[in-house]
C-alpha cells in the first residue's frame, strides 16, 4: 500500500527542496512588480522608447521571452536531469539564473532594451529547474505521500513570489537595476544551498552526448502517447487561463485602482499568501478522484478570474486575492496525477518538463495574444483567460474517472 503521509527522512528531502525552490522563486519574483510600471506606468527609462514601439508590445516582448527561454529550458532540462543527476543539474541551473539577473541589470542600467530581452530569454532557460526539484520528490516519494510533498513544494515556491515582490519594493528606491542584482545575489544563495544539503548524486548515466540525450528525450515528445496528449491539452487550455491572469493583473493593477510597484507587490504578497495556504491545506488530504477535485477547482478559478475582467476595483482586488485558493488545489493535484499516472513509465523528469513546458508555452502565446488585446482593453485578455479555464473545467470534468 503506498504511503499516506511522509515520513521523517522524506520531510528532510521536502524541506531541501522547498528551500531551494523558494530562493529560486524569489529571485524571478523580484523583478515582477517592476516591469508592469516600467513599460505602461510612472517608471521612466530608455528601454520603453525602443524604436518608437508602442510600450505595451514591448511589454508583452519582454514578457514572452522569458518564458520563451523556460520553454526550451523546460522540456530539456527534466531529461537531461535523468541523465546527469538532479543536484547537479539544480547548481548549474542556479548560477546560469544567477548571472542573467546580473546581465538585466546590466542592461536596464544602460537602458538597452535588446540587451535587456536577450538576459530575460537566458535568464528563463535557467528557470525551468522547478521540474528538477519535482522529479527529485517524484523519485523518492509515492503514493499520496507525494501530492503532500507537491503542495508543500509549490507552497514553498508561492512565498517565494509573495517575498520577491516585497523585496523589490523595498530594493527599488536603489534604482530600477537594483531589483534584479538581487535577484542574482537569491540564486546564488540557491545554489550554495544546493550543494551543502542534496545527496551527491551517482555518476552520470552512460550514453551518448547530452546534447544528443536531451534531443532525443526531450519533454514534447511525451504527447505522442495519446492518453498524455489527451490529459495535456486540458491542462494547456487553464494555464493559458492562468498564464493570462498572472501576467495581466498587474496591467490591470496600473490602469484601475492606479497602483505602482509597491501597490502591485502588496496584491502580489496576498495573493502569494493565499497561494501557500491552499497549498498546506491540499497537503492534508488525497481526494479519491483527483481530476473530479481538480476541474471544481478550475472553474472556480475562471470565475475569479472573470470577476477581475468584470469587476470594478474593489470586486477586483477581492478575486485576484481569492483566485489564490482553487490554483493552488489544481497545481497539487495535477502534478501529482501526472506524476503518478505517467512518470514510472516515461521518466519522472520528462513529465515534470512537460507540466513545465506547457506552462511556458501559455506564457508565452498570453503574453503575445495578451499584448495585442490590452492595446484594446486589458479586460479583454483577462475574460479570454476567463473562458479558456472554464472550458479546462468542464473538459475535466467529463475525463475524471
Amino acid at each position: 500500500m503506498s504511503p499516506t503521509r511522509l515520513d521523517r527522512s522524506q520531510w528532510l528531502l521536502v524541506l531541501a527542496a522547498c528551500l531551494i525552490g523558494n530562493l529560486s522563486t524569489v529571485g524571478a519574483a523580484l523583478p515582477y512588480p517592476i516591469l508592469p510600471p516600467l513599460f505602461v506606468g510612472p517608471l521612466h527609462s530608455p528601454v520603453r522608447d525602443f524604436l518608437g514601439i508602442a510600450p505595451k508590445m514591448l511589454f508583452g516582448i519582454a514578457l514572452a521571452v522569458n518564458p520563451l527561454g523556460l520553454l526550451v529550458g523546460s522540456a530539456l532540462l527534466g531529461p537531461i536531469s535523468d541523465r546527469l543527476g538532479r543536484r547537479r543539474t539544480l547548481v548549474f541551473t542556479a548560477l546560469f539564473a544567477a548571472a542573467g539577473h546580473a546581465l538585466s541589470a546590466w542592461a536596464l542600467s544602460a537602458g538597452t532594451y535588446p540587451l535587456f530581452v536577450l538576459a530575460r530569454l537566458l535568464t528563463g532557460l535557467a528557470e525551468g529547474n522547478s521540474a528538477v526539484a519535482r522529479a527529485m520528490l517524484a523519485d523518492r516519494i509515492a503514493g499520496a505521500a507525494r501530492t503532500q510533498a507537491f503542495a508543500w513544494f509549490n507552497s514553498a515556491l508561492y512565498i517565494g513570489w509573495l517575498v520577491g515582490p516585497l523585496l523589490a519594493g523595498a530594493t527599488l528606491g536603489l534604482g530600477i537595476y537594483a531589483p534584479f542584482l538581487a535577484a542574482s545575489a537569491a540564486l546564488l544563495a540557491s545554489a550554495a544551498m544546493t550543494v551543502r544539503v542534496l545527496p551527491r548524486d551517482g555518476p552520470p548515466l552512460p550514453g551518448g552526448s547530452l546534447w544528443a540525450h536531451a534531443r532525443d528525450r526531450h519533454a514534447l515528445n511525451l504527447l505522442t502517447v495519446r492518453p498524455i496528449r489527451q490529459l495535456f491539452l486540458l491542462q494547456l487550455l487553464f494555464t493559458l487561463g492562468l498564464t493570462s491572469f498572472y501576467e495581466f493583473y498587474p496591467v490591470w493593477l496600473v490602469e484601475v485602482p492606479g497602483y505602482g510597484p509597491q501597490g502591485i507587490a502588496w496584491v502580489t504578497a496576498a495573493l502569494c499568501l493565499v497561494l501557500a495556504a491552499g497549498s498546506a491545506l491540499a497537503s492534508h488530504r488525497h481526494p479519491a478522484r483527483p481530476l473530479r477535485v481538480a476541474a471544481l477547482s478550475a472553474g472556480l478559478a475562471a470565475a475569479c478570474f472573470l470577476s477581475v475582467a468584470l469587476g470594478n476595483a474593489a470586486v477586483g482586488l477581492i478575486a485576484i486575492t481569492a483566485a489564490g485558493l482553487p490554483i493552488s488545489f489544481y497545481n497539487a493535484l495535477v502534478q501529482s496525477e501526472v506524476s503518478h499516472r505517467f512518470g514510472a513509465e516515461h521518466g519522472q523528469g520528462a513529465v515534470m518538463g512537460l507540466v513545465s513546458t506547457v506552462f511556458c508555452v501559455s506564457n508565452i502565446v498570453a503574453a503575445v495574444v495578451g499584448s495585442v488585446l490590452a492595446l484594446v482593453d486589458t479586460r479583454a485578455i483577462l475574460g479570454l483567460g476567463a473562458a479558456l479555464s472554464a472550458i479546462a473545467a468542464a473538459g475535466l470534468a467529463r475525463r475524471r474517472h
